[in-house]
């Protein structure tokens, strides 16, 4: 069997030169035998804001919120929001991961980096005990 393709996409609009590029990259990867799975994060209404929402029951200490630390305690006991937990499966599941996007500033656009700071949390995309070939997610 082909690999399995995550493709993690940041464009408003299909009809965009990044549209062009994730519908060659699905076409070309299903060509050759890959299954490919697409986060479209607009047409997902991905919510980009990491916040309280994404631990689910109590928090780790009430007194003041750090989110890395919550969610670390979360993803520990299985209590992080079902968006983030779905594209978590997702992650682990690809054998190849894709980001598709066009440079604002500089950078990513700002959904995308709200993916990268939900998703990819410490004990699922990284230990600080655990790196380089001994990472997390090899």
């Amino acid at each position: 069997p082909g690999k399995k393709v995550l493709i993690v996409y940041a464009h408003q609009e299909p009809k965009s030169f990044n549209g062009s590029l994730l519908k060659i990259a699905v076409e070309e990867l299903t060509k050759q035998g890959c299954s490919v799975t697409v986060s479209d994060l607009y047409a997902m209404q991905f919510e980009p804001r990491a916040t309280r929402n994404d631990i689910v029951g109590r928090l780790h200490n009430p007194e003041a919120f750090n989110y890395g630390v919550e969610t670390w305690e979360a993803y520990k006991r299985g209590g992080l929001s079902k968006d983030v937990v779905e594209e978590q499966k997702k992650v682990q599941e690809a054998d190849l991961l894709i980001f598709q996007f066009p440079l604002f500033w500089f950078n990513m656009p700002a959904i995308l980096k709200g993916w990268m700071d939900r998703v990819l949390v410490q004990g699922f995309a990284y230990d600080l005990s655990k790196a380089y070939d001994g990472g997390l997610l090899q």
